[in-house]
């Protein structure tokens, strides 16, 4: 059974391990945060009960969760990440912290352990840096909820190897994802595109121009989103599209990556979206 390491127990940390245990891997997640570990166990818990659930009603849902929640460490203990083939990095989208854990990491993992970094906005060259063989990084942006996507969005950087790109490709296919390879710039193609659709969604509300549910609904009616830019906000956390828009600014120098008054104030009031229960809805 192959082992893949998952660093970070957030939102996408448990979505990604939960991902991993499902397709037969054994996952090793690690945290600083003991109490952040156990409401990652909690949540890969419940995600699994709903997708059991939901698919199979019939089956006994007890043994069978169980059974994969034991192939998952959870562990403050990065010393555990030694065994891991994979490592599938989810840290916070600063600079610094993304330092220091690359500089942990190298000194625990094998050789040649691939590092993919879940990252939103950062350029994959510059986490890269922090090691001495940037060829065995490449960047990985796992869409939310992660189970749910067929396709992520793959960044190459300057330095990754042909071999990291097939390694990587092979792990996301046994993951039940397709790549979508892009050259490395800050916030790539999607969040490059897709934070500006939702600022300039922020304007129309603040503005008054319509509803927060009609600028949703036209989104989701006229164009067949599956959501529209407000609730997308709300799923993704406006704390985090907060900072990517000022990752984004401070890469490009462009105003048109200001955050709108509303979102900072929104963060500011902690209306963060769903995880907070209020953002542009109730949850």
């Amino acid at each position: 059974m192959e082992i893949a390491g998952v660093v970070g127990a957030g939102t996408m940390g448990s979505g990604v391990a939960g991902n991993l245990v499902q397709k037969g891997f054994q996952v090793i997640i690690t945290d600083t945060s003991a109490a952040a570990l156990q409401k990652s166990r909690e949540n890969i818990y419940q995600n699994l009960r709903l997708q059991k659930l939901y698919r199979n009603s019939e089956l006994s849902l007890v043994n069978d969760i169980e059974e994969l929640m034991e192939r998952i460490l959870f562990t403050t203990d990065y010393s555990n990440l030694r065994s891991a083939s994979y490592i599938i990095e989810n840290v916070t989208e600063n600079l610094q912290t993304k330092q220091e854990v690359y500089t942990m990491l190298e000194k625990v993992c094998k050789p040649d352990t691939v590092f993919i970094a879940n990252t939103s906005s950062i350029p994959i060259s510059s986490i890269a840096s922090y090691i001495h063989r940037p060829d065995r990084l490449m960047g990985v942006h796992f869409m939310n909820p992660v189970v749910l996507k067929e396709y992520v969005e793959g960044i190459q950087g300057s330095d990754t190897s042909k071999e990291c790109v097939e390694k990587t490709k092979k792990l996301l296919l046994k993951m039940g994802k397709k790549l979508l390879l892009v050259k490395d710039s800050p916030g790539f193609v999607s969040n490059r595109i897709s934070h500006l659709y939702m600022n300039e969604a922020f304007y129309i509300v603040e503005e008054q121009i319509a509803s927060v549910e009609t600028v949703d609904e036209i989104f989701k009616q006229c164009f067949s989103h599956a959501m529209g830019p407000l609730e997308t906000a709300d799923l993704i956390g406006l704390d985090i599209v907060m900072d990517t828009l000022n990752i984004l600014y401070k890469y490009y120098g462009n105003k048109k990556f200001l955050c709108c008054p509303l979102l900072v104030r929104m963060v500011g009031e902690g209306k963060l979206g769903r995880k907070s229960g209020q953002g542009f809805y109730q949850y």
